[in-house]
């Protein structure tokens, strides 16, 4: 079989590699679509949160259908159509251990669940990072029809909080820099997209108040993380799911006893897949538009160089098509 494979630091490579055997509690999946985030960037470039070892296979956002499943196995039979959680107690799938860019690969029935007939594979490798977006919703507390809601970040997990708040019926005002990533997000439900230097006058005529119900922080950068704490309303909420590690920016930490903040942080999005899973389904929200290049397997190490420019790209995907032979 076909695999996108880190051979080391820095090395990416389409290896030749034998079907993986399952023992009798695991399951053979056959890869169908898998998305490339930026810690896959990361991964490749030997840093991550947790330790990990050379070579590996990448690959966290996937959908794919199950091939065949072990003795033990209960519940899932070949052609289920699957997508799989990435963090799995101490592992992290496609990190730790080697995840889903490949034609096969290997999974336990715990870390799946089945996907509705209402989405497509495509669909299915986007839900991890909705499912990021969805559980930071949730820690903040929920949104509604009364709120006005300002996402700070128009990546792929921002624009997965634009679809979501949308959903959910609140006003939603994105702050991004980039003309191309507003109008992705205007497509997915913002009822308004502006340049970052312009949203404070907006919440002015908005809401008539000095701020927004909740601000949900998607760019990870440091003085963007600051600025959320400035257009927030008082008693509103912060919700920080953009990821930084050890660079710094002056903040008004005042604003948080002043304002009387409520203020959360997310990662990842432990323990909410079977609701995302039926959100997706019964809210019709389709998300498919972020999907800017697909690339085959040969041409997965493509995938990866493309997702190094964001300019250009918003997700890349691997489409897989591999049927097992006996």
């Amino acid at each position: 079989m076909k695999a996108l494979q880190y051979r080391e630091r820095g090395v990416a490579t389409v290896a030749e590699l034998s079907v993986p055997q399952i023992a009798e509690d695991e399951v053979l999946v056959a890869a169908r679509s898998v998305g490339v985030c930026h810690s896959d960037i990361e991964l490749l470039e030997g840093r991550y949160i947790i330790p990990f070892a050379y070579p590996l296979i990448p690959g966290h956002e996937w959908s794919g259908e199950v091939v065949a499943v072990g003795d033990k196995v209960k519940g899932l039979t070949p052609g289920d159509r699957v997508v799989g959680e990435c963090v799995i107690g101490e592992d992290h799938f496609g990190f730790s251990i080697s995840g889903a860019a490949a034609e096969f690969f290997v999974a336990r029935p715990e870390w799946l669940h089945r996907l509705p007939d209402e989405l497509s594979h495509t669909m299915g490798a986007l839900v991890e990072p909705f499912s990021v977006a969805y559980y930071a919703l949730v820690r903040a507390g929920g949104v509604d029809a009364s709120d006005t809601v300002v996402v700070l970040g128009a990546g792929p997990v921002g624009l997965a909080v634009v679809a979501a708040v949308a959903a959910m019926g609140a006003v939603v005002v994105v702050a991004e820099p980039s003309p191309d990533r507003r109008a992705s997000a205007k497509a997915l439900g913002a009822h308004h997209a502006v340049a970052p230097d312009d949203v404070e006058d907006l919440l002015a005529t908005l809401t008539g108040r000095s701020g927004a119900d909740l601000v949900v922080e998607a760019s990870g950068r440091p003085e963007v993380m600051a600025r959320a704490l400035e257009l927030v309303t008082f008693r509103g909420r912060v919700a920080y799911i953009g990821i930084d590690v050890g660079r710094e920016a002056p903040a008004k930490l005042g604003l948080i006893q002043s304002k009387e903040l409520r203020i959360t942080g997310s990662i990842g999005s432990p323990g909410v897949w079977p609701e995302t899973l039926r959100f997706l389904a019964n809210s019709g929200i389709d998300l498919t538009g972020i999907v800017t290049q697909r690339f085959g397997i040969d041409d997965a190490v493509s995938a990866l160089d493309a997702a190094q420019h964001p300019e250009s790209t918003i997700k890349a995907h691997i489409e897989l098509s591999a049927q097992l032979t006996a």
